[in-house]
């Protein structure tokens, strides 16, 4: 199993592999839908890179300060994060 860092950089430079495909594929005035299939598969790969920062943090960073008795503040950041989506 990868490291939380090593597996979001590889997860990043995925996405960067499907967005720089985007553009290719735009550049080329390729069939609309297969952009749009390309695009989508850049929105989940960046999608499963929030999720794995996600992870990590909760196991490291949220479990920090609810040990020190920050929990409300823990709780708030990830509740104001997960408005967002």
């Amino acid at each position: 199993m990868q490291a939380p860092k090593e597996n979001i950089i590889h997860r990043l430079q995925i996405a960067r592999g499907h967005l720089d495909k985007v553009l290719d594929m735009v550049r080329k005035d390729e069939y609309c839908i297969d952009v749009v299939h390309q695009s989508m598969a850049v929105q989940a790969a960046l999608k499963k890179v929030d999720e794995v920062i996600l992870e990590n943090h909760l196991k490291t960073c949220v479990a920090d300060s609810m040990k020190r008795g920050e929990a409300d503040r823990a709780t708030k950041e990830i509740m104001e994060i997960l408005q967002k989506k």
